[in-house]
């Protein structure tokens, strides 16, 4: 690369890849700006979607570390670089996907492993990180109140099994 324009693409691409926790790569051809526009909004605050040079990219994902999606640049490619919830993401490219079929999602990359275009979906299928950590949290007081349940009914046990045998020696004893 004798070009400081190329270079400093390179960079700022590796840059991304590296501060991303996952990326999305789509082909937008026959999508208009006012399309993409949309597509961009729909990607939530923490994605961004940018038109990528392919051979640039390659080389920005061989240095950040990213060789598995060497055979996916090919045809007119953008990303979509996430660093919050990646649910959110795939979501929103999922359902653009569904209203614009010129978007096609190729594969990503999470968390440094390698995604198919139906494991992206699948991950847009999940429910959102706060949801699933209320649903957790859920769960936890759930297992917490069944277990004071049964700290509280052991001893209550106790004092009634003692109680009805003092009940039953008195008996006994006023007979004889």
């Amino acid at each position: 690369m004798a070009r400081p324009d190329k270079a400093a693409a390179v960079a700022e691409l590796t840059d991304q890849f590296r501060s991303s926790n996952a990326a999305v790569l789509t082909e937008y051809r026959g999508l208009t700006v006012a399309q993409l526009k949309t597509l961009r909004r729909s990607l939530g605050e923490n994605a961004q979607y940018a038109v990528v040079k392919n051979t640039l990219t390659k080389i920005a994902a061989n240095e950040a570390g990213i060789t598995s999606l060497d055979d996916q640049f090919t045809g007119p490619t953008a990303v979509a670089f996430i660093t919050g919830d990646p649910v959110e993401s795939a979501k929103g490219l999922r359902d653009f996907a569904k209203e614009n079929p010129n978007l096609i999602i190729k594969g990503g990359v999470l968390d440094g492993k390698a995604l198919s275009a139906d494991e992206i979906k699948k991950l847009a299928d999940l429910e959102s990180r706060e949801v699933l950590l209320s649903k957790l949290a859920g769960a936890f007081k759930g297992k917490q109140s069944q277990a004071a349940s049964l700290f509280q009914a052991l001893p209550s046990k106790f004092v009634r099994t003692a109680e009805a045998l003092r009940v039953k020696l008195a008996e006994q004893g006023g007979a004889e």
